[in-house]
């Protein structure tokens, strides 16, 4: 997928950072925790194909984007319309993970006429009430650190396999992914992005954890089609209490159920996950 250079659209709910890249029918493209524009393109080209026009933005309190664009889901989703409003955008498609799920769920519950599409992963269907793990704590204080964050990338860069296995706990998952050409040198620069830029990352992705532990969305409301995709295994947004839950609850929703995923299912088990998603935006897309 062919990128275009990193620009900032103004909105009525202020600046956006984002990277626009492709042709076709829209589809925004929003990022997790420790994300950004960068990580919002690694979304879209794990499990997106070429024809479409992808929009990755910077979520509020992300590199480019600043928080006061919006705190709140709501505040996000509108802030999205501005967005395609800005861009001459009509109606888009919204592919969403981990914290960028309830901006994109209010997004489909607000502006409706403007969403063709909703692709869900791992992300959040009721409120997260599950403890964050100690290294949360300790990273978003040690992300402001200069020498900490480079020290962090080179053990990365040099081996990212031992990184990866915070992630992926499953040994033969893990070996499967690095063994994988074409995974492996993908998901070891999803890795070291989160280092660029890092304190930039930080207060957005306190917000999103916020956002996670409050919000509850009428769910039964959605009209828009809707794909979720969730490993079994998600420890940070359990399976059962989520993915599930979300199929189970919006109208018409389908479910790609990831046996043995967990939260970076898009990249360990990207060749199941991405043909589902392919042939679900190919269906929904309009002409």
């Amino acid at each position: 997928m062919r990128e275009r250079t990193v620009a900032t659209v103004t909105t009525g709910r202020g600046p956006v950072e984002y990277a626009s890249f492709g042709e076709g029918a829209a589809i925004l493209a929003l990022h997790g925790a420790m994300g950004g524009h960068d990580q919002a393109r690694f979304l879209a080209r794990a499990i997106g194909e070429e024809g479409y026009r992808y929009i990755a933005l910077s979520r509020p309190g992300y590199l480019g984007t600043p928080l006061a664009a919006g705190r709140t889901a709501e505040e996000q989703a509108d802030l999205y319309a501005g967005v395609l409003d800005a861009l001459g955008v009509r109606k888009a498609g919204v592919m969403a993970v981990s914290g960028g799920g309830p901006s994109a769920i209010a997004f489909a519950l607000r502006h409706p006429a403007r969403c063709w599409g909703l692709v869900l992963v791992s992300t959040a269907g009721r409120r997260v009430e599950e403890p964050l793990p100690l290294a949360f704590h300790l990273l978003k204080n040690l992300a402001r650190i200069p020498w900490f964050v480079e020290s962090r990338r080179r053990k990365v860069a040099a081996d990212p396999r031992s990184a990866a296995r915070r992630s992926i706990s499953d040994p033969a998952i893990l070996e499967r992914t690095f063994a994988d050409p074409e995974v492996r040198p993908f998901f070891t620069e999803f890795l070291l992005h989160s280092f660029d830029r890092m304190p930039e990352r930080v207060a957005g992705t306190v917000n999103d954890v916020a956002v996670t532990r409050t919000a509850e969305f009428p769910l039964e409301r959605i009209t828009v089609p809707t794909l979720v995709v969730h490993g079994t295994r998600d420890r940070l947004v359990p399976f059962e209490k989520h993915g599930k839950a979300l199929a189970e609850r919006i109208p018409g929703a389908e479910l790609v159920t990831v046996e043995g995923g967990e939260h970076v299912a898009i990249f360990t088990h990207r060749e199941m996950v991405r043909p589902r998603v392919v042939e679900f935006l190919r269906r929904h897309a309009p002409s």
